[in-house]
């Protein structure tokens, strides 16, 4: 397959604002794949090689991808750094430099999908004294046989920035028309990615094997489930009424949350987002050896910072501290973690998933060795609203945002990857109006002026709407950003720069500058109103009526940890809309 193929169907999904045409091209360009690569084009598309639990990036920086052009297309490094001021994107520079190469290549052979891929794998695998080079040389070799649009999107691959757009619900809808049968398909082909989270896999056993294969998918150790996710509710009376009258609370601690997998002493630790984060917490991994009593297991636990003095437990920005590719020994000493185990989800060859959470804990309590820094997390069962709020407030007072309240019905099941009323958060800063903090994502930007100038006034942010995988607008905030917050916004944000509102975000205002939703932040607001211009929850308060955030304030928090699609989502703004109104209408 030529990668040209690729390359045209990347330029009509960029160019389209339609999320069904975006979908219906991908359709076709899954159809015309050969079966044998398909998982290759399915990673291409989502910009990387591997799933995202595979520790190997292409890994190259925009400065060396622009001497790697420099070497393709004849030009001086300073005129490509001239024309990427103007253009702002290293793909886009690409396509104009070597449209008009000076040198030309004799002997040129047209790129095919397979070339392209084995040498993103070989930029990646190199390593040592000469590895800069070396993919220099290789990079290098594909633009001097890439055609101009090729070259674009073969420059934003390795940089790591495709700009597509293209969220993995869509691939997953595109293999289900693809290969499935239909739409109607997707949650058995859905529930198969959920607990590999290997979307190249899922591709190529379903178009080789069908849907008789993706019944086969398993859970394996190393292979990270996507994480069960939570709804809130802001009192004992609502939440104990959601979960049938009894519920199993636990602290929720204000840590990290992360997925352990053990096999024999090999263990490997994934963030929430499926990275694999092992070495930043190598104090983790030995607790964990020594803790887990089970040969083969896959555990959720919080790890939390904790003071190495007083033994107290530290707010997560502090633990934060660990994401570091250096100096990791020092940062063990400065801010050593604890463990509270709350999940397991396989335990020496049985699937846990699937079983209700009392069957989870249970397996959990009978595998897990407590010592002083690996505990399962606090909790009790009750039916009870007083001793609820009792539990609460305790947890507060130790130190914890709250409690984390979890179905004990037979249907409680592990739901990997979705969001659900089987676990709700009940935190503190639901108690009143909006002293809670929300994380929305960041979608679009104005300009600013005066003292602004030259950086961005506001930024438009958006919640999360799971129902139809879209980002509806909530607020503008241009409150609670420092200086320098200001001064860095656009180099931040300026690999997620496009040309037009993305697809996937629902907005009926028109921002300077338009994003794809990717960063997350933490924000901090007066109050929720119903509004006419803002798109959140549009209609499910009031007809021609969304929900917009008053006064929001940035916290000076960037949740690194969050993707896009783990932001608050619309049916809580709703949620907390409602309970705002209670109390209004109580005082």
């Amino acid at each position: 397959m030529l990668y040209s193929e690729i390359a045209d169907v990347y330029e009509k999904i960029e160019a389209t604002t339609k999320r069904l045409e975006m979908t219906d091209l991908l359709v076709g360009l899954l159809k015309k794949t050969p079966k044998e690569i398909i998982d290759k084009v399915v990673y291409l598309t989502q910009g990387r090689i591997y799933p995202e639990f595979v520790k190997l990036e292409i890994g190259v920086a925009e400065r060396l991808a622009i001497k790697a052009l420099a070497h393709a297309s004849g030009r001086r490094e300073s005129e490509i750094e001239e024309d990427m001021k103007k253009t702002g994107d290293v793909g886009e520079t690409a396509q104009n430099f070597i449209a008009r190469k000076r040198q030309i290549t004799f002997f040129q052979k047209p790129l095919t999908v397979q070339r392209v891929y084995e040498t993103f794998d070989k930029m990646a695998r190199a390593s040592g004294p000469g590895a800069i080079d070396t993919k220099v040389a290789l990079l290098a070799g594909l633009l001097a046989d890439a055609s101009p649009k090729e070259a674009k999107y073969i420059m934003r691959t390795v940089t790591g920035n495709l700009r597509l757009g293209i969220a993995d619900m869509t691939v997953l809808d595109a293999l289900s028309i693809a290969y499935g049968g239909g739409k109607e398909t997707r949650e058995l082909v859905e529930r198969a990615y959920n607990i590999s989270s290997d979307l190249g896999k899922v591709a190529k056993v379903l178009a080789e094997e069908g849907l008789e294969g993706i019944k086969k998918f398993k859970v394996v150790v190393g292979n990270p489930i996507r994480p069960m996710l939570a709804e809130r509710l802001s009192s004992p009376e609502e939440i104990l009424e959601k979960l049938g009258g009894k519920c199993i609370a636990e602290y929720k601690y204000d840590g990290e949350r992360i997925q352990a997998h053990k096999k024999g002493d090999e263990i490997t630790l994934f963030s929430r987002r499926l990275e694999d984060i092992s070495d930043q917490y190598p104090d983790a991994i030995e607790l964990l050896r020594k803790h887990v009593l089970a040969k083969e297991a896959i555990v959720e636990a919080e790890c939390v910072a904790i003071d190495p003095d007083t033994g107290e437990m530290r707010p997560f920005q502090e633990l934060m501290h660990r994401r570091r590719k250096y100096g990791i020994e020092k940062a063990m000493e400065e801010y050593p973690v604890s463990l509270f185990m709350f999940d397991a989800l396989y335990v020496d060859g049985k699937d846990l998933t699937l079983e209700p959470y009392p069957v989870r804990r249970k397996t959990l309590e009978s595998i897990i060795q407590e010592g002083e820094r690996v505990k399962l997390a606090k909790s009790i069962t009750t039916d009870n609203i007083k001793d609820l709020e009792n539990f609460f407030l305790e947890a507060i007072e130790n130190g914890c945002e709250g409690l984390m309240c979890k179905s004990t019905a037979p249907d409680s099941i592990y739901q990997a990857g979705a969001r659900g009323w089987l676990w709700i958060k009940y935190k503190r800063d639901y108690k009143s109006e909006m002293t809670d903090t929300v994380d929305l994502v960041v979608v679009g930007a104005f300009h600013g002026r005066g003292k602004r100038a030259g950086t961005y006034g506001a930024l438009l942010l958006a919640a999360y709407n799971p129902e139809n995988d879209t980002f509806e607008t909530v607020t503008k905030c241009g409150t609670g950003f420092t200086d320098e917050d200001l001064a860095k916004l656009p180099e931040i944000m300026k690999k997620h720069v496009i040309p037009h509102k993305h697809p996937r975000v629902n907005s009926l205002i028109e921002a300077d500058v338009w994003f794809e939703p990717k960063t997350v932040i933490e924000v901090l607001g007066a109050e929720i109103t119903l509004s006419p211009i803002h798109t959140c929850a549009m209609n499910a308060i009031r007809q021609g009526n969304g929900l917009a955030i008053r006064f929001p304030r940035f916290t000076g928090n960037y949740r690194l940890d969050k993707a896009a699609e783990d932001a608050t989502t619309t049916g809580e703004i709703v949620e907390m809309y409602q309970r705002q109104l209670k109390k209004i209408v109580e005082s």
